[in-house]
């Protein structure tokens, strides 16, 4: 089968994963063929461990011939600039999350990629995963009887006493719903349909932050964003939906993402992982049933939404971590901002199709 050959800009913490994945899990499928960063000496390394060349200039790289997909993983406020490129060269293009910092560059993204009949899709494909993939096969089968409502929790003290460089974590394109918020809200939409109406209530609890990781400890951050996000989600299926992220709580006990049916209820796993445990309660069962997952995607499989991208091109079908899957993400969390300024509900203008069912056969 013809491999896609794909480019990576950005060679930042994230970027270890997919470089490991696209060269082995998922090498059958694609070809990395160039990399690309600001930090010369971090391309040079990519170069000497994967014999991936290294092309200094990220402009370079997108122009290239030698590349169909370019992998976009900088900084999100990055994303819109690199990717707009891409599209203007007549590359696909595959962002990290967040799609783009503005819903208005989302938007023209979209619009450039139909004009120039190029692909978008966009982290995370967690989703895509045999954890969340169990789950949307346990509500489409009736476990749980039709689905009325959902909670689901993102809640830790941040990414400065561990990340490397966690500043643009508190800055616009950051924060826990921009961060951490598409993993809950992108698995939520698999399993639920899209969103049609969000409110919400949005809080910084810090004004600053004390880096405590290396190689920057000490380094004070001065925080731009909300830190503390309170949010309910009406979805086109009728079910209601509770989400809280928030970069503010040192510990809790409350489960990553529930759903609640007319016959039962469901526990996902972190949608922030591939796998984990997937519980089913029934009627009124006291006790949990612990499901067998389906698929094979249940390790760290990050790679997996830009490898089915780039099957869907050649197979000529629709790939499932997309543009407007991404974009329908973007202004969900755009939209719990302006529902807290506001005081008002938000209408979510865009929609989505619930992926396809990725099979237990995998890509």
């Amino acid at each position: 089968m013809e491999k896609q050959r794909v480019g990576i800009v950005g060679l930042g913490k994230i970027s270890g994963i997919y470089l490991q994945n696209l060269t082995g899990l998922f090498g059958s499928r694609v070809r990395l063929t160039a990399v690309t960063d600001l930090i010369r000496e971090r391309g040079e390394a990519v170069q000497a461990e994967y014999h991936i060349p290294f092309i200094p200039d990220a402009e370079t790289l997108i122009r290239s011939p030698d590349v169909d997909i370019v992998l976009n993983i900088t900084q999100p406020q990055h994303h819109y600039g690199v990717a707009k490129k891409a599209i203007e060269a007549g590359k696909h293009v595959y962002n990290e999350k967040p799609l783009c910092v503005t819903r208005e560059e989302a938007a023209d993204l979209l619009g450039l990629a139909a004009a120039r009949k190029v692909r978008v899709g966009g982290a995370p494909d967690t989703f895509l995963g045999a954890g969340i993939q169990t789950c949307r096969k346990l509500i489409d089968d009736g476990w749980i009887g039709r689905p009325i409502a959902a909670t689901a929790f993102m809640m830790n003290h941040g990414h400065e006493h561990w990340h490397p460089d966690p500043e643009f974590y508190y800055k616009t394109g950051g924060g826990p719903l921009f961060d951490m918020g598409p993993y809950y809200l992108t698995a939520l939409v698999n399993l639920l349909g899209p969103i049609v109406r969000v409110s919400g209530s949005a809080k910084q609890g810090f004004k600053q932050r004390t880096v405590t990781s290396e190689p920057q400890r000490g380094k004070v951050i001065t925080v731009d964003v909300p830190t503390h996000i309170a949010a309910t989600l009406d979805f086109t299926s009728g079910a209601v939906g509770t989400l809280i992220t928030s970069f503010d709580v040192y510990s809790h006990t409350l489960p990553f993402i529930e759903i609640y049916g007319s016959e039962g209820t469901l526990r996902a796993p972190d949608p922030n992982t591939f796998g984990g445990p997937v519980l089913v309660s029934r009627f009124r069962e006291e006790a949990w049933s612990q499901i067998p997952l389906l698929g094979d995607y249940a390790e760290n499989s990050r790679g997996l939404g830009i490898t089915d991208m780039a099957a869907a091109i050649t197979e000529g079908r629709l790939h499932r971590a997309s543009g407007e899957l991404t974009n329908h993400v973007l202004e969900v969390m755009h939209g719990i901002h302006d529902a807290s300024r506001s005081g008002v509900y938000y209408p979510v203008k865009s929609t989505c199709s619930r992926p396809e069912v990725l099979g237990k056969e995998g890509l």
